[in-house]
């Protein structure tokens, strides 16, 4: 079986979410098994974080060095070997130390193949980004659901990710190993620099993103908690909140490269902001569980685009290497979302759960007029 080239990149792309996602389903199994209470938890997860802003710090440097292709034959393999590891680390030191090393497999890779498939794109009358990111929302929902069954099938979290990994290996091998990468963006730079710090053409980006960026990462932390607690409802139908998102952002993102092709970048993401601003609303002043569950199809829907787009933006402004310019709009992006689970936990707790959404309504309004500079540059 052989695979072109947007085919290859978009399974590179399935590979890593299949391979990371289900880690998050036994986060509950690994703390009981350590003994720690929610609070040491979170300090033991900020060792991804920190890893992950090294790599976006430094991987530009390598990424120009060595090239996309030895980063995922490498990575893309061990990945999913990473994530098995992730249940037998024996001591919450070693767990937080097992992160800050697990963010080299999980975001080294996550740099280069958005790099990858924006120079696909780049020598392709087809586009191929917001595609690459839907393959990828799907992989990570069946990596949950995956989670979700091996929790119900009573498979301890090393036995499951263990399993996982077994054919996830070969088949990535392949996959990473027959890649023909793409040629290089030009660039005018002289000299790169060996630090990936934002310019000011890649904050105004950054501006652009973070609202629905905070919205994806307040649904996925706070949605179940909001159907909880201002619904009367089964305790399986809170969990229906994130299979929702990630399914309308998959089923979005599938279709969206047709609809960038046609109308662009600009016009797409201001109407799928709307979308964004309109489910967030309903998310808000839901008087039902299934005003709500319309709210979070819409918001997977409106943010579908988002990273996405910015990513190709950020790859196209020729100021630079598109390996840095991506490595500091992921840096920027990482750094605010680092702050807001804090300052919308605090809003939870001392004003209301809907509270946290409804925060998020300005940022996406001014998400809409930043949207011009999505427009590419000739």
């Amino acid at each position: 079986m052989r695979l072109d080239r947007h085919n290859r990149i978009r399974a590179v792309f399935f590979l890593h979410a299949i391979s990371s996602g289900g880690l998050y389903s036994h986060v509950a199994d690994v703390q009981n098994a350590l003994h720690i209470d929610a609070q040491t938890l979170g300090l033991v997860f900020l060792g991804f974080p920190i890893g992950s802003m090294l790599v976006f710090l430094f991987g530009s440097q390598v990424l120009e060095a060595v090239g996309t292709k030895p980063i995922l034959a490498t990575c893309i393999p061990g990945l999913p070997v990473a994530t098995a590891l992730f249940a037998v680390m024996p001591t919450p030191l070693t767990l937080f130390l097992f992160f800050v090393v697990y963010a080299l497999f999980y975001s080294l890779p996550n740099m280069a193949m958005n790099i990858e498939a924006d120079r696909v794109e780049a020598s392709s009358p087809r586009r191929v980004m917001n595609s690459c990111h839907g393959v990828w929302s799907f992989g990570y929902l069946l990596a949950t659901l995956l989670g979700t069954l091996a929790t119900g099938l009573h498979m301890t979290p090393f036995m499951h990710l263990g399993l996982l990994a077994l054919p996830l290996v070969p088949i990535a091998l392949w996959v990473t190993l027959g890649l023909d990468p793409a040629p290089s963006r030009p660039h005018s730079a002289h000299t790169v620099r060996r630090l990936s710090l934002p310019t000011l053409p890649i904050l105004l980006l950054v501006a652009f993103t973070i609202g629905p960026n905070m919205l994806e990462g307040s649904l996925r932390n706070w949605s179940i908690i909001y159907m909880r607690d201002s619904f009367l409802a089964p305790g399986w139908v809170d969990t229906l909140t994130l299979p929702v998102f990630l399914l309308a952002q998959s089923i979005g993102r599938l279709s969206a490269d047709t609809f960038v092709a046609r109308h662009g970048p600009v016009r797409v993401a201001r109407s799928l902001n709307v979308a964004a601003f309109t489910g967030c609303l309903l998310v808000v002043v839901a008087p039902n569980l299934y005003v709500a569950l319309a709210g979070f199809l819409l918001v997977g829907i409106g943010v579908c685009t988002s990273y996405p787009l910015t990513t190709s933006a950020a790859a196209r402004l020729g100021d630079r290497p598109s390996s840095q310019n991506v490595a500091s709009l992921t840096l920027a992006v990482q750094l605010i979302m680092l702050v807001s689970p804090a300052l919308l936990g605090w809003i939870a707790s001392n004003v209301s759960i809907r509270a946290t959404f409804g925060i998020i309504l300005p940022a996406i309004v001014l998400s809409q007029w930043l949207a011009r500079y999505l427009k590419p540059k000739s």
